[in-house]
């Protein structure tokens, strides 16, 4: 595993690689409050079959510039567009949280560019059970994000216990959410123009939600993977997938697991990716 920069489309990207350019590639995002680190224990192991580039998400840790928009459609290009750049072929999108929200956007809107998406644990924008989760109490920050400037302003400083709080609560088992992986979240939000594009990603939600609500006929085969420990199911989001146009998503379940399936149970993340982009090479 390897670390290095992208210069694309304006931004520096920071990234964490392994494998070989030649295999088929697959690209992983993170989600918020996380960053590229969030993936280290799988990296090496993905990389025995396939070319691996875990990104920070623009603006975040290593990753410096302002996008051209928080939108998702925006994001995905850009990360798609990097990916290429460093020399990913037939590449697998996956992401959990936002990250999810980017690989779907990169399957609805660019799907010529890349073999699949793996979206996990995370409720796509515009698209059903949308509505219900958002509305949920327990959802609050979606709705404080989304204000303008107060969030930066009552966070910063307070990264790290503002995190913790949601890493507590998103895991299955947080005790396997180490210190040196908390650590690196904070530190990864510490910049001033970090911490607003991780919020600004919530600001995007609305513009996000009324264009995924316009069904689009998506052929690029999705994989919807969810961990058990909310007691939410994939299929409590296959069949808004399906009535959004999503003509080739499966589902399935990591069980023993909450929102950071990579660092919960890393082994069972890596072949459920794996044994996904090997189907998407299939065809």
């Amino acid at each position: 595993m390897r670390a290095q920069i992208i210069e694309h489309d304006n931004l520096t990207l920071g990234l964490l690689a392994a494998g070989d350019a030649a295999k088929p590639a697959i690209v992983l995002l993170h989600g918020w409050p996380q960053c590229k680190e969030v993936y280290d224990p799988v990296i090496d192991e993905l990389a025995s079959d396939y070319f691996v580039l875990a990104f920070d998400l623009p603006a975040i840790g290593d990753s410096r510039g302002t996008p051209r928009s928080a939108e998702k459609k925006v994001l995905a290009d850009i990360l798609i567009g990097a990916a290429e750049r460093a020399g990913a072929q037939s590449m697998v999108m996956a992401g959990f949280d936002v990250g999810g929200m980017i690989a779907y956007a990169g399957a609805r809107d660019y799907g010529h560019r890349i073999a699949g998406a793996v979206v996990m644990n995370t409720v796509i924008p515009g698209i059903d059970p949308w509505s219900k989760v958002v509305s949920d109490p327990r959802i609050w920050h979606f709705a404080f994000h989304a204000i303008p400037e107060l969030p930066e302003l009552l966070v910063a400083g307070h990264q790290r216990a503002y995190f913790d709080f949601f890493t507590n609560f998103l895991a299955g088992n947080k005790g396997a959410i180490s210190e040196r992986h908390r650590a690196a979240f904070a530190r990864a939000y510490e910049r001033s123009e970090a911490l607003k594009a991780g919020f600004d990603w919530y600001r995007a939600l609305q513009a996000d939600a009324e264009r995924n609500s316009q069904p689009k006929e998506i052929q690029t085969r999705m994989l919807y993977l969810r961990g058990d420990a909310d007691g939410r199911s994939p299929e409590d989001y296959l069949p808004g997938l399906k009535a959004a146009g999503a003509r080739r998503v499966t589902g399935q379940v990591l069980h023993d697991s909450g929102e950071f399936a990579p660092l919960e149970v890393p082994k069972a993340f890596s072949q459920a990716v794996a044994s996904f982009a090997k189907t998407c090479q299939s065809d």
